[in-house]
């Protein structure tokens, strides 16, 4: 038997409306990275210079870039900032991820439904 006619159309319909609905994502991605604010990579933690005793605590940040690891000492008074940025960075690549997986799906939906929309 042959397929209907009208089933081809629903389904293109149906291809068109989820392919709409991941662009639409993808702009609200795009609005919530610019929103973002200052951001740096990394993780910080608490140390001790005495670890045995636990006395003499600081802070340090230890983050990779460009394939090399660092860390940082970290003063008490920036630790609420840094917090804030390395939030922001892991809220970033998180959104960024999302960005990628809905641009695949939606440029695979393009490629089985045959259209070259953008």
């Amino acid at each position: 038997m042959l397929p209907c006619a009208c089933e081809d159309h629903n389904h293109k319909i149906l291809m068109s409306k989820t392919l709409s609905q991941m662009e639409a994502a993808i702009e609200r991605l795009k609005h919530e990275l610019m929103d973002l604010g200052p951001m740096r990579p990394g993780s910080l933690s608490r140390q001790y210079r005495d670890p045995e005793t636990k006395k003499r605590p600081f802070h340090q940040i230890s983050y990779t870039h460009k394939g090399r690891g660092r860390s940082e000492y970290v003063r008490s008074e920036h630790l609420d900032q840094l917090r804030r940025e390395t939030a922001n960075f892991k809220r970033f690549r998180k959104l960024a991820e999302r960005w990628v997986e809905l641009s695949l799906k939606a440029s695979q939906l393009r490629v089985r439904n045959g259209g070259n929309q953008a």
